[in-house]
């Protein structure tokens, strides 16, 4: 089917889309078209709802551009130089500091031969696009499976094994593969031996190559860039490439640093999680059930004439919502099996994590299936590969660490924390030695299978003969306290705001969710008293866990309608709350919130309005907002209004400034950077102090040893930060770039 569509495409004459990829589909041998196909994980993974034929598409053009692009190196004789130059860098990079300048020493050494800075020309999205559409349309019309497959009874006939389909969102046409309910069946009952992973998903065997360039870094061979972009976006690649050399260092050294963590797998806790996986999953401790776990999907015949209207409605509608929950559990079962399938994989080796970035500066991992931003349950398989020595404090950190993940004593001060560790040791070692027939203490915290991990380390470290020498693998992590209102605080110089987000010395660590929640009580109580109904309906029930997430959110630019929904949701939660009152209370208690906020941050409103009312300025000028960041990497707002262009029944984004986006995500992306700066700075001070350091955003990981070392280095590059003029500097660069001349 292939080389006759190659043969068809050849023969036109008429210039079209199809004409103009034809030299695409001659790059590869015909085999390697075929394996692409037939290997492309979303065909493996497919849901019963179907996949979108844009992620479809955009992921076999990728996998086309990675095999043409591998083989490319091979032919310049890159690979042999670069197998020279990275075998000599790998010798010497534990003993070096500046780790993309011993790159660069080492590149040097070997000037000859052809150059490292490779320069790889991307293919456009849209052409990737129409390349995967094509060999999505050839699968459409050639997978094929017999009919009678699974009831010979029924009458033999080929039948396809995909169909293009078309759905709506938002009064847009989408286009989806949904796979045939025969296959859907088949796959439900099947046995998967063995999954086929790319191995740019997979994380590395060996230490990343160091960025020293926007264009080198990451993977040996697999094209990577430096910063994330969404369809198709290149504004940031050409800002990157525009910028001095020395200017990114500081921003590639950080990369580099935590792209150099090495890790493994904490094999006795992989078994546990397998064995519950294996035997039906656990709702309660985040382990998918199979789909024969799964509610039926009601059956009825809408025309029989002993059903009313309403018995009709009824059944149609719990069809839906069985159907919607049988996609949902077949999509998180499968994102289970991969990130299972390869931590099995790597149980018995020693890997990396390669790094990348978004257009913010904030960091992420290449591999997208296992790694450490992601769940509870990759989280706790995940061990530091280098161990060292507890030390006086180490097995004390461990404690506190571990009642952390548990979400009690969120007020209390770490001494406190530490006496209640020491007051449930028998929980904690019954936790460690009986983790499925004991007590079962730890699945009762908010972090179940970190919380597990955690008591395991605890255990082998109390009954090791001096646990100050026990080497811990194991990783602590200190949280930030609502980290943009801290930098917003840092920037208003409010100190009211300040001490709630424990910028201020306190003598109990202060937590401004209960702050906000404990002012709206008081506003509550005070209109209850004037007779208001709902104040009055809502006593009782506002707690902490009501204005979270409004409270956390409301820093990136939730606005009141947002607020408003989210509040909803946890109401709804409440079983005793009225639901007849959810709507009224909702957008009661969002107004309060943002009243407490706007008191206890009296300079956050302040800089959010100059932030978006500059963004509109500029939006309406028809240009993008940019601005740098205070370690030099220069930021550009990707946001344009989507203009579609059909691309063989693909829809590809293009279009003009979204103004109302470039204005409303100003502010949050400003305090985004500012976040991934402080990061940054601390991963790079942590290095030269000679710690290991990682981080997920504003929560840092290293040894217990070196926790208190951490934090010191933290506090040290927030003040550091925040000492310099922020506001100032980002008005005199909007000023120069903008202004035609000076205010």
């Amino acid at each position: 089917a292939l080389k006759e569509k190659k043969r068809i495409l050849s023969s036109k004459s008429q210039k079209s889309w199809s004409t103009c990829i034809y030299p695409y589909l001659c790059i590869l041998d015909d085999q390697d078209y075929v394996n692409i196909m037939l290997q492309v994980p979303t065909l493996h993974k497919q849901s019963p709802s179907g996949e979108s034929l844009l992620i479809m598409a955009e992921e076999m053009g990728n996998r086309v551009y990675n095999l043409y692009s591998i083989p490319q190196k091979s032919h310049s004789q890159m690979i042999e130089k670069l197998g020279s130059i990275y075998n000599s860098y790998a010798e010497l990079l534990a003993n070096d500091i500046e780790v993309y300048k011993l790159w660069l020493t080492r590149s040097d050494t070997f000037s000859f031969g052809p150059s490292l800075l490779s320069d790889d020309t991307p293919w456009p999205m849209v052409l990737m696009v129409q390349l995967g559409s094509l060999l999505v349309d050839l699968m459409v019309h050639e997978l094929k499976i017999w009919s009678n497959i699974l009831n010979p009874a029924q009458d033999k006939k080929l039948i396809p094994i995909l169909y293009h389909m078309y759905t709506f969102c938002s009064n847009h046409k989408i286009g989806f593969i949904k796979p045939h309910p025969i296959v859907t069946q088949i796959q439900r009952v099947a046995m998967e031996t063995k999954l086929t992973f790319d191995s740019y998903v997979m994380p590395m065997l060996c230490p990343s190559v160091p960025w020293t360039s926007p264009k080198s870094g990451a993977y040996l061979l697999t094209p990577t860039k430096l910063m994330r972009s969404t369809d198709g976006a290149i504004q940031h690649q050409l800002l990157l490439e525009k910028s001095r050399d020395e200017d990114l260092h500081a921003v590639l050294d950080s990369l580099n640093q935590v792209g150099n963590c090495p890790w493994k797998i904490n094999k006795p806790l992989l078994y546990i999680i397998i064995s519950i996986f294996n035997d039906k999953g656990s709702d309660k401790l985040c382990i998918p059930p199979p789909l024969s776990e799964a509610p039926e999907i009601p059956r009825f015949n809408p025309h029989d004439p002993s059903y009313t209207q309403a018995e009709k409605a009824y059944m149609k509608r719990e069809g839906v919502k069985a159907k919607k929950k049988v996609a949902e559990m077949h999509s998180l079962r499968m994102d289970a099996l991969y990130k299972l399938s390869i931590a099995n994989h790597m149980r018995d080796e020693i890997f990396w994590f390669p790094h990348n970035m978004d257009f913010r500066g904030r960091t992420y991992r290449r591999p997208p299936y296992f790694n450490h931003l992601g769940s509870d349950v990759t989280r706790g398989l995940l061990l530091f590969a280098e161990g060292r020595p507890l030390g006086p404090k180490g097995l004390d950190w461990l404690k506190i660490h571990l009642v952390n993940l548990t979400g009690l004593k969120k007020r209390s001060s770490l001494a406190g924390r530490l006496e209640y560790a020491e007051s449930i040791m028998e929980d904690i070692l019954d936790s460690a030695d009986r983790p499925l027939d004991g007590r079962k203490w730890w699945m009762n915290a908010d972090e179940p299978w970190q919380a597990l991990a955690c008591c395991m380390e605890i255990a082998n470290a109390s009954r090791s003969p001096d646990h100050t020498k026990f080497i811990s693998y194991f990783p602590v992590h200190q949280d930030g306290s609502c980290n943009g209102l801290q930098h917003y605080a840092a920037l208003g110089r409010d100190v009211i705001g300040a001490t709630s987000v424990n910028l201020m010395p306190c003598e109990l660590p202060q937590d401004v969710y209960s702050g906000v929640a404990q002012q709206v009580e008081e506003f509550r109580a005070r209109d209850a008293e004037k007779g208001l109904k709902i104040a009055q309906v809502l006593e009782g029930f506002i707690s902490r866990k009501v204005v979270k997430q409004t409270v956390m959110t409301v820093v990136y630019g939730v606005t009141r309608y947002g607020g408003r929904l989210q509040i909803e949701k946890r109401l709804k939660e409440i079983d005793d709350f009225p639901k007849e009152y959810i709507w009224d209370a909702s957008h009661y208690l969002v107004k309060q919130v943002f009243s407490s906020l706007k008191e206890m941050f009296t300079g956050t409103r302040e800089i959010q309005e100059w932030l978006t009312e500059s963004a509109k300025l500029i939006a309406m000028s028809g240009k993008t907002v940019e601005w740098v960041t205070p370690l030099g990497l220069p930021i550009v707002q990707p946001y344009h209004r989507i203009k579609n262009q059909t691309v063989s029944r693909k829809q590809i984004s293009q279009g003009e400034i979204d103004s109302m986006k470039q204005k409303n995500a100003f502010p949050p992306n400003f305090i985004h950077c500012l976040d991934s700066t402080n990061m940054m700075l601390t991963s790079l001070h942590c290095y030269r102090a000679g710690l290991t350091f990682v981080s997920v955003h504003d929560c840092y990981w290293t040894h217990a040893v070196t926790v208190d070392t951490m934090n010191r280095v933290c506090r040290e590059q927030f003040v550091a930060l925040h000492s310099q003029p922020i506001l100032e500097e980002l008005s005199g660069f909007l000023l120069k770039k903008y202004c035609s001349r000076p205010p």
